[in-house]
Order: structure tokens, then C-alpha cells, then sequence
């Protein structure tokens, strides 16, 4: 459970850190999503949420994958759309956009290992 305020927020360090870690690096759920499967921008918000338990704001991931595709880490096609029939822009990965997700991992993952490892130190020296 996160610590609280009396307020019941989460104190302002805590906050800004869940910010960066999703809302200003939307581009890593965006990407994890459609290294599973196409999907179109309306779906993406309700999939993250889904899976990650926190709902970015529609326009945003719109504005994301719109720029994810402008730089090549995605590529869009259209398609009928599987619920309605009706022709949708599907978004999928390219092969760079793999590798950009693979680094951005990767580099959290060996943050996250780092911090653990130092502040394991504490006292011991």
C-alpha cells in the first residue's frame, strides 16, 4: 500500500514519480500493448488500463501514437475493425519500435536494480 497524506494524496515526491513513470512515458505502455497485437487508438486507454491499472486521457495516447509512427516505431494500416466491421487505422510496431521498447526496459530494469542495490547498503559500511 502507498503511503498517504492525511489528505489521502499521495505525498508530492511519490506523485511526480507515478507521473514519470506513466503518463510522461506513455510511449512504453503504448508499445508494450501493441507488441502483443494491432490496435487502434480509442482501444489503447481502456488496454493500458486494463493491464496496468492506470487510464491515460484518449487524446494523449492518440498524440502519442501519432508521433510514435512520425519517428518510425510504428506503422499504421487500415482495417476492418473486429467489433463494428467499420474501417479503423490500426496501429502495430516495426521492428525499431521493438528495439526502442527492448532499451527502455531495459534501462528501467537496471535503474530499478541499482537503487536497490545501493540502498541496500544502508549501514552496512
Amino acid at each position: 500500500m502507498s503511503p498517504r497524506s492525511t489528505s489521502g494524496r499521495l505525498p508530492a515526491p511519490l506523485q511526480r514519480l507515478k507521473d514519470k513513470l506513466t503518463k510522461e512515458n506513455l510511449w512504453l505502455y503504448v508499445l508494450s500493448i501493441l507488441r502483443e497485437r494491432p490496435a487502434y487508438p480509442y482501444e489503447i486507454s481502456d488496454l493500458i488500463e486494463e493491464r496496468f491499472g492506470w487510464r491515460p486521457a484518449r487524446v494523449t495516447a492518440y498524440i502519442v501514437m501519432r508521433s510514435l509512427k512520425s519517428k518510425g516505431y510504428v506503422k499504421m494500416s487500415k482495417r476492418k475493425g473486429e467489433d463494428t466491421g467499420k474501417m479503423r487505422n490500426y496501429y502495430e510496431i516495426t521492428e525499431s519500435g521493438r528495439k526502442l521498447l527492448d532499451e527502455g526496459l531495459s534501462f528501467l530494469e537496471n535503474t530499478l536494480e541499482s537503487l536497490k542495490r545501493e540502498s541496500g547498503k544502508e549501514g552496512s559500511g
